[in-house]
Protein backbone atom coordinates (compact mmCIF):
# COMPACT_ATOMS: atom_id res chain seq x y z
CA UNK A 1 0.00 0.00 0.00
CA UNK A 2 1.33 3.02 -1.38
CA UNK A 3 1.71 6.49 0.54
CA UNK A 4 -0.62 9.54 0.40
CA UNK A 5 1.22 13.29 0.17
CA UNK A 6 -0.26 17.03 0.95
CA UNK A 7 1.33 19.50 -1.22
CA UNK A 8 0.90 23.15 -0.34
CA UNK A 9 1.48 25.85 -2.53
CA UNK A 10 3.45 28.91 -2.44
CA UNK A 11 3.76 32.62 -3.17
CA UNK A 12 2.81 33.20 -7.05
CA UNK A 13 -0.07 30.55 -7.44
CA UNK A 14 -2.62 33.57 -6.07
CA UNK A 15 -5.44 34.83 -8.18
CA UNK A 16 -8.66 36.89 -7.23
CA UNK A 17 -11.36 34.56 -6.23
CA UNK A 18 -9.87 31.58 -5.40
CA UNK A 19 -11.17 29.09 -2.86
CA UNK A 20 -14.71 31.04 -3.59
CA UNK A 21 -16.56 28.17 -5.24
CA UNK A 22 -14.85 25.56 -1.93
CA UNK A 23 -16.62 28.49 0.41
CA UNK A 24 -20.05 28.83 -1.26
CA UNK A 25 -20.07 24.78 -0.99
CA UNK A 26 -18.91 23.92 2.31
CA UNK A 27 -19.46 25.70 5.37
CA UNK A 28 -16.00 24.48 6.36
CA UNK A 29 -14.54 26.29 3.85
CA UNK A 30 -16.50 29.75 4.38
CA UNK A 31 -15.63 29.42 8.47
CA UNK A 32 -11.62 29.49 7.45
CA UNK A 33 -12.23 32.73 5.18
CA UNK A 34 -13.86 34.52 8.70
CA UNK A 35 -10.90 32.80 10.57
CA UNK A 36 -8.75 34.17 8.79
CA UNK A 37 -10.04 37.29 8.57
CA UNK A 38 -10.60 37.54 12.66
CA UNK A 39 -6.59 36.60 12.93
CA UNK A 40 -5.50 39.28 10.64
CA UNK A 41 -7.81 42.01 11.88
CA UNK A 42 -8.96 42.92 7.37
CA UNK A 43 -11.52 41.47 5.76
CA UNK A 44 -9.70 38.85 4.00
CA UNK A 45 -12.71 37.20 2.23
CA UNK A 46 -13.43 40.39 0.68
CA UNK A 47 -9.67 41.09 -0.48
CA UNK A 48 -9.28 37.54 -1.85
CA UNK A 49 -12.75 37.44 -4.01
CA UNK A 50 -13.38 40.90 -4.08
CA UNK A 51 -10.30 42.46 -4.15
CA UNK A 52 -7.74 42.94 -7.52
CA UNK A 53 -4.41 41.01 -8.74
CA UNK A 54 -2.17 43.95 -7.71
CA UNK A 55 -3.37 44.34 -3.88
CA UNK A 56 -3.03 40.16 -3.69
CA UNK A 57 0.81 40.58 -5.25
CA UNK A 58 1.67 42.88 -2.45
CA UNK A 59 3.94 40.19 -0.18
CA UNK A 60 2.03 40.86 3.29
CA UNK A 61 -1.19 39.79 1.47
CA UNK A 62 -0.29 37.04 -0.82
CA UNK A 63 0.96 35.09 2.04
CA UNK A 64 -1.83 35.52 4.25
CA UNK A 65 -4.56 35.06 1.09
CA UNK A 66 -2.66 31.61 0.24
CA UNK A 67 -2.82 30.03 3.66
CA UNK A 68 -5.82 31.12 4.12
CA UNK A 69 -7.34 29.35 0.68
CA UNK A 70 -4.89 26.32 1.02
CA UNK A 71 -6.52 25.81 4.32
CA UNK A 72 -10.25 25.91 3.13
CA UNK A 73 -9.47 23.50 0.47
CA UNK A 74 -7.37 21.54 3.14
CA UNK A 75 -10.75 21.40 5.41
CA UNK A 76 -12.88 20.04 2.28
CA UNK A 77 -10.64 17.32 2.47
CA UNK A 78 -10.45 15.98 5.64
CA UNK A 79 -14.09 16.66 5.49
CA UNK A 80 -14.16 13.60 3.50
CA UNK A 81 -11.56 11.75 5.35
CA UNK A 82 -8.91 12.24 3.35
CA UNK A 83 -5.56 12.03 4.89
CA UNK A 84 -2.03 12.31 4.28
CA UNK A 85 0.98 10.59 5.48
CA UNK A 86 3.41 13.08 5.31
CA UNK A 87 2.76 17.33 4.47
CA UNK A 88 5.13 19.57 2.38
CA UNK A 89 5.11 23.06 1.44
CA UNK A 90 7.24 25.46 -0.88
CA UNK A 91 8.26 27.90 1.12
CA UNK A 92 5.64 29.90 2.16
CA UNK A 93 3.26 26.69 1.70
CA UNK A 94 5.44 25.04 4.77
CA UNK A 95 3.23 26.75 7.13
CA UNK A 96 0.41 25.45 5.53
CA UNK A 97 2.07 22.24 6.28
CA UNK A 98 2.48 22.60 9.72
CA UNK A 99 -1.05 23.64 9.88
CA UNK A 100 -2.18 20.55 8.13
CA UNK A 101 -0.21 18.77 10.81
CA UNK A 102 -1.58 20.41 13.95
CA UNK A 103 1.60 21.79 14.47
CA UNK A 104 0.91 25.32 14.39
CA UNK A 105 -2.84 26.73 14.82
CA UNK A 106 -4.82 28.44 11.76
CA UNK A 107 -4.97 31.70 13.53
CA UNK A 108 -1.11 32.09 14.45
CA UNK A 109 -0.26 30.46 11.13
CA UNK A 110 -1.91 33.47 9.11
CA UNK A 111 -0.78 36.71 11.10
CA UNK A 112 2.64 34.79 10.87
CA UNK A 113 2.79 34.89 7.04
CA UNK A 114 1.26 38.49 7.27
CA UNK A 115 4.36 39.70 8.73
CA UNK A 116 6.24 36.75 7.22
CA UNK A 117 5.68 38.68 3.81
CA UNK A 118 6.11 42.16 5.54
CA UNK A 119 9.37 41.94 6.68
CA UNK A 120 10.62 40.10 3.76
CA UNK A 121 8.90 42.75 1.37
CA UNK A 122 11.02 45.71 3.66
CA UNK A 123 14.04 44.08 4.05
CA UNK A 124 15.66 45.07 0.58
CA UNK A 125 14.50 48.53 -0.92
CA UNK A 126 12.78 47.83 -4.56
CA UNK A 127 15.19 47.60 -7.03
CA UNK A 128 18.22 46.62 -5.50
CA UNK A 129 17.58 42.71 -5.04
CA UNK A 130 15.91 40.07 -7.91
CA UNK A 131 14.98 36.67 -9.10
CA UNK A 132 15.89 34.67 -12.16
CA UNK A 133 14.36 31.77 -13.50
CA UNK A 134 17.07 29.09 -14.94
CA UNK A 135 15.81 26.40 -17.51
CA UNK A 136 17.98 23.96 -18.70
CA UNK A 137 20.73 23.53 -16.75
CA UNK A 138 21.80 21.30 -14.27
CA UNK A 139 22.15 22.32 -10.52
CA UNK A 140 25.87 22.23 -11.14
CA UNK A 141 26.25 24.16 -13.85
CA UNK A 142 23.81 26.94 -12.16
CA UNK A 143 25.59 27.04 -8.77
CA UNK A 144 28.55 27.89 -11.03
CA UNK A 145 26.84 30.45 -12.67
CA UNK A 146 25.98 32.17 -9.48
CA UNK A 147 29.81 31.88 -8.29
CA UNK A 148 30.77 33.55 -11.71
CA UNK A 149 28.58 36.36 -11.22
CA UNK A 150 28.87 36.91 -6.94
CA UNK A 151 31.91 38.79 -7.93
CA UNK A 152 29.36 41.68 -8.79
CA UNK A 153 27.49 40.94 -5.50
CA UNK A 154 25.35 38.60 -3.87
CA UNK A 155 23.45 35.52 -5.81
CA UNK A 156 22.55 32.43 -5.02
CA UNK A 157 20.26 29.20 -5.49
CA UNK A 158 17.15 29.89 -4.68
CA UNK A 159 14.57 27.54 -5.33
CA UNK A 160 15.75 23.66 -6.71
CA UNK A 161 12.03 23.24 -8.14
CA UNK A 162 12.70 20.39 -10.23
CA UNK A 163 14.97 18.93 -13.02
CA UNK A 164 16.52 21.32 -15.63
CA UNK A 165 14.27 24.47 -13.65
CA UNK A 166 16.26 26.55 -10.65
CA UNK A 167 15.73 29.43 -9.35
CA UNK A 168 18.67 32.37 -8.36
CA UNK A 169 18.09 35.26 -5.91
CA UNK A 170 20.47 38.14 -4.90
CA UNK A 171 21.89 41.41 -5.90
CA UNK A 172 19.92 42.58 -9.27
CA UNK A 173 23.19 43.45 -11.56
CA UNK A 174 24.82 39.97 -9.91
CA UNK A 175 21.43 38.06 -10.81
CA UNK A 176 21.74 39.85 -14.57
CA UNK A 177 25.35 38.42 -14.56
CA UNK A 178 24.09 34.90 -13.74
CA UNK A 179 21.41 34.86 -16.63
CA UNK A 180 23.93 35.74 -19.15
CA UNK A 181 26.60 33.51 -17.98
CA UNK A 182 23.79 31.13 -18.06
CA UNK A 183 23.13 31.31 -21.67
CA UNK A 184 26.33 31.22 -22.39
CA UNK A 185 25.66 27.67 -21.08
CA UNK A 186 23.31 26.73 -22.88
CA UNK A 187 20.36 27.80 -20.64
CA UNK A 188 17.13 27.40 -22.59
CA UNK A 189 16.13 30.46 -20.50
CA UNK A 190 17.06 32.93 -18.29
CA UNK A 191 14.54 34.85 -17.34
CA UNK A 192 14.16 37.79 -14.53
CA UNK A 193 10.97 37.00 -12.49
CA UNK A 194 8.18 39.95 -11.67
CA UNK A 195 9.11 39.61 -8.04
CA UNK A 196 9.28 42.59 -5.17
CA UNK A 197 12.19 41.15 -3.64
CA UNK A 198 15.18 38.47 -3.59
CA UNK A 199 13.83 35.40 -1.67
CA UNK A 200 15.83 32.99 0.05
CA UNK A 201 18.91 34.35 -0.21
CA UNK A 202 21.32 36.09 2.24
CA UNK A 203 20.10 39.51 1.91
CA UNK A 204 16.66 38.60 3.79
CA UNK A 205 18.82 37.10 7.02
CA UNK A 206 17.31 40.37 8.82
CA UNK A 207 13.89 39.22 8.10
CA UNK A 208 14.53 36.01 9.23
CA UNK A 209 15.79 37.38 12.55
CA UNK A 210 12.31 40.01 12.78
CA UNK A 211 10.22 36.57 11.84
CA UNK A 212 11.96 35.08 15.02
CA UNK A 213 10.81 37.94 17.36
CA UNK A 214 7.23 37.04 16.24
CA UNK A 215 7.45 33.43 16.27
CA UNK A 216 8.28 33.52 20.72
CA UNK A 217 4.58 34.37 20.49
CA UNK A 218 3.16 31.79 18.74
CA UNK A 219 2.67 28.50 19.95
CA UNK A 220 3.99 24.88 18.40
CA UNK A 221 3.19 21.55 18.89
CA UNK A 222 3.72 17.87 18.36
CA UNK A 223 3.14 16.95 15.11
CA UNK A 224 0.07 14.63 14.05
CA UNK A 225 1.46 14.22 10.30
CA UNK A 226 5.44 14.30 9.75
CA UNK A 227 6.44 17.57 7.93
CA UNK A 228 9.30 17.69 5.45
CA UNK A 229 11.24 21.41 5.76
CA UNK A 230 12.60 23.01 2.44
CA UNK A 231 15.44 23.69 4.66
CA UNK A 232 16.71 20.11 4.79
CA UNK A 233 14.75 18.28 2.43
CA UNK A 234 13.72 15.88 5.29
CA UNK A 235 11.17 15.14 8.14
CA UNK A 236 11.49 17.81 10.86
CA UNK A 237 12.67 15.65 14.02
CA UNK A 238 11.50 17.63 16.68
CA UNK A 239 8.70 20.46 17.71
CA UNK A 240 11.60 22.08 18.74
CA UNK A 241 13.62 22.00 15.03
CA UNK A 242 10.18 23.85 13.56
CA UNK A 243 10.62 27.44 14.91
CA UNK A 244 14.73 27.74 14.16
CA UNK A 245 13.87 25.91 10.70
CA UNK A 246 11.51 28.48 9.79
CA UNK A 247 13.56 31.14 10.95
CA UNK A 248 16.11 29.98 8.50
CA UNK A 249 13.71 29.13 5.89
CA UNK A 250 13.61 32.95 4.36
CA UNK A 251 16.76 33.23 3.64
CA UNK A 252 17.70 29.44 2.83
CA UNK A 253 17.58 27.73 -0.92
CA UNK A 254 14.34 25.90 -1.12
CA UNK A 255 15.34 21.97 -1.71
CA UNK A 256 11.88 21.14 -3.24
CA UNK A 257 13.35 18.64 -5.98
CA UNK A 258 14.88 16.92 -3.32
CA UNK A 259 12.41 16.77 -0.70
CA UNK A 260 9.84 14.89 -3.46
CA UNK A 261 12.60 12.44 -3.95
CA UNK A 262 12.63 12.14 0.07
CA UNK A 263 8.90 11.51 -0.27
CA UNK A 264 9.14 9.13 -2.89
CA UNK A 265 12.03 7.22 -1.35
CA UNK A 266 10.03 6.83 1.73
CA UNK A 267 7.07 4.73 -0.76
CA UNK A 268 4.75 8.24 -1.22
CA UNK A 269 3.44 7.65 -4.79
CA UNK A 270 0.05 9.45 -4.58
CA UNK A 271 0.52 13.36 -4.01
CA UNK A 272 -2.69 15.84 -3.53
CA UNK A 273 -1.39 19.51 -4.09
CA UNK A 274 -4.13 21.89 -2.26
CA UNK A 275 -4.16 25.36 -2.71
CA UNK A 276 -4.03 27.64 -5.78
CA UNK A 277 -2.79 26.70 -9.23
CA UNK A 278 -1.29 23.37 -10.08
CA UNK A 279 2.70 24.29 -9.75
CA UNK A 280 3.77 21.72 -7.67
CA UNK A 281 1.69 19.06 -9.67
CA UNK A 282 3.86 20.33 -12.89
CA UNK A 283 7.08 19.93 -10.79
CA UNK A 284 6.37 16.41 -9.87
CA UNK A 285 5.79 15.32 -13.09
CA UNK A 286 9.27 16.85 -14.08
CA UNK A 287 10.70 14.62 -11.21
CA UNK A 288 8.99 11.17 -11.76
CA UNK A 289 6.37 10.96 -14.57
CA UNK A 290 5.21 7.49 -12.65
CA UNK A 291 4.01 9.08 -9.27
CA UNK A 292 0.21 9.77 -9.36
CA UNK A 293 -1.13 13.50 -8.62
CA UNK A 294 -4.15 15.50 -7.91
CA UNK A 295 -4.83 18.87 -7.11
CA UNK A 296 -8.01 20.97 -5.05
CA UNK A 297 -8.69 24.15 -5.80
CA UNK A 298 -12.67 24.13 -6.80
CA UNK A 299 -15.20 21.92 -7.43
CA UNK A 300 -14.26 20.47 -10.59
CA UNK A 301 -10.66 19.83 -9.37
CA UNK A 302 -12.40 18.63 -6.20
CA UNK A 303 -14.61 16.15 -7.67
CA UNK A 304 -11.33 14.88 -9.85
CA UNK A 305 -9.94 14.00 -7.05
CA UNK A 306 -12.26 12.60 -4.95
CA UNK A 307 -13.17 10.52 -7.59
CA UNK A 308 -9.30 9.45 -8.49
CA UNK A 309 -9.16 8.04 -4.49
CA UNK A 310 -12.46 6.32 -4.87
CA UNK A 311 -14.33 8.49 -2.57
CA UNK A 312 -18.15 9.54 -3.40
Amino acid sequence: MGKTAFLFAGQGAQAVGMGKELADNFKCASDAFDEASEAVGFDIRDMIFNGDAQTLQITENTQPTIVTMSVAALRVLQEFGVTADVAAGLSLGEYTAHIASESMNFADGVRLVKKRGKYMQEEVPVGQGAMAAIIGLTAEDVTECCNDASRLGICSPANFNCPGQIVVSGETAAVEACCKAAKEKGAKRAMLMPVSAPFHCKMLIGAGEKLAAELENAAVSDMNIPVITNVTADYIQSKDDIKPLLIKQVSSPVRWEDSIRRMLSDGVDTFIEIGPGKTLSGFLRRIDKSAVSYNVEDMASLEKTLSGLGIK
